[in-house]
This record gives C-alpha cells, sequence and structure tokens, in this order.
C-alpha cells in the first residue's frame, strides 16, 4: 500500500500547478478568515476579490523560495501557502530582518 499525503494526493489529482494555486489561495483565506473573526472584513466582502492577484503572486514568490531551497513538491506546496499567508507585507518585513543581518 503507497502512503502519500493530501499534498501528493491532490498533486495526483488535479496536477502540480493546480495543487499550487490551492495553497496559495487557501494561503490568502486563512488571513482572510482571521480578518473577518476580528471585524475587520466581512467574509463575501469586495476585499476577497483582491485577494485573487495576491494568492497569485505568492504562489509565484514561494515557488521561487522553494526551488532556491532545493524542496520536494511537497514542502513546496507547504512554502507557497505560508507566503500566501503571510502575503506581501510579511514577506516585505522577513526580507527587511534578512538583509539587516546578512550586512558585515
Amino acid at each position: 500500500m503507497d502512503e502519500t499525503g493530501l499534498v501528493d494526493w491532490l498533486s495526483n489529482l488535479i496536477g502540480g500547478a493546480a495543487t499550487t494555486l490551492v495553497g496559495a489561495s487557501l494561503g490568502r483565506l486563512m488571513w482572510h478568515s482571521g480578518e473577518v473573526r476580528k471585524g475587520q472584513r466581512r467574509f463575501f466582502g469586495p476585499e476577497l476579490l483582491w485577494e485573487i492577484p495576491v494568492a497569485f503572486g505568492m504562489a509565484i514568490i514561494g515557488e521561487a523560495i522553494a526551488s532556491y531551497l532545493g524542496a520536494s513538491a511537497t514542502v513546496s506546496t507547504g512554502i507557497v501557502a505560508l507566503a500566501a499567508y503571510i502575503g506581501p507585507r510579511g514577506a516585505e518585513v522577513l526580507l527587511a530582518k534578512w538583509l539587516t543581518r546578512a550586512k558585515p
């Protein structure tokens, strides 16, 4: 019996690129849901539409990071979901901290 995880199963079902987009969409949906819980947004408000390009952009960034790290497909999907969750502002903060530490 072949034991595969959820990401492997999803990738086999719909393909790797679609799995990446699902991961990015779920990452943004988790962030959006947190904003809804805080009362900052309505769940089905117009702000939800703005999350689509953010999810796509963060999917590209997450894939690039995963490729740079030489991560497997499963880990790559997790990196994409994390990147989508933290979004552009979170990525900017992490990059600024990393660049500050990297200075000689």
